[in-house]
């Protein structure tokens, strides 16, 4: 893997953050995307606790077998936007942690929204 994807990425990443920050009350949803899986949680940042996470090799997405890393993220998203309700969160800050607005990434965060979270 080249070294100037990885820097180009921690860049945009720090770049984010500057602006982007999560409360207790709307707290910051953040995205891991590697090879094969995809991980989402709920970072209060001003008390630097993980309020939320979700990932597709949970055991809920496990148990519907083999997918696409799409469909993955959909999933993902789906069960992070149920678990934030059950705990009364509804309005979250998205940061994409420096990936492309595109592919799994985007299927994670139109999911959330179908499944009732606000950003």
């Amino acid at each position: 893997m080249s070294t100037n994807k990885v820097k180009r990425r921690q860049t945009i990443k720090y770049r984010v953050r500057k602006k982007v920050f999560g409360t207790s009350e709307k707290p910051r949803m953040t995205v891991f995307r590697s090879n094969q899986q995809i991980y989402a949680q709920l970072v209060d940042d001003e008390s630097g606790t993980t309020l939320i996470s979700a990932a597709s090799n949970c055991k809920e997405i496990l148990e519907k077998g083999k997918m696409k890393k799409v469909d993955q993220a959909k999933l993902v998203g789906k069960l992070i936007a149920e678990l934030s309700i059950k705990k009364g969160i509804q309005d979250v800050v998205f940061d994409r942690n420096g990936y492309l607005y595109h592919g799994r990434v985007k299927m994670l965060a139109e999911a959330a929204r179908e499944g009732g979270l606000k950003f």
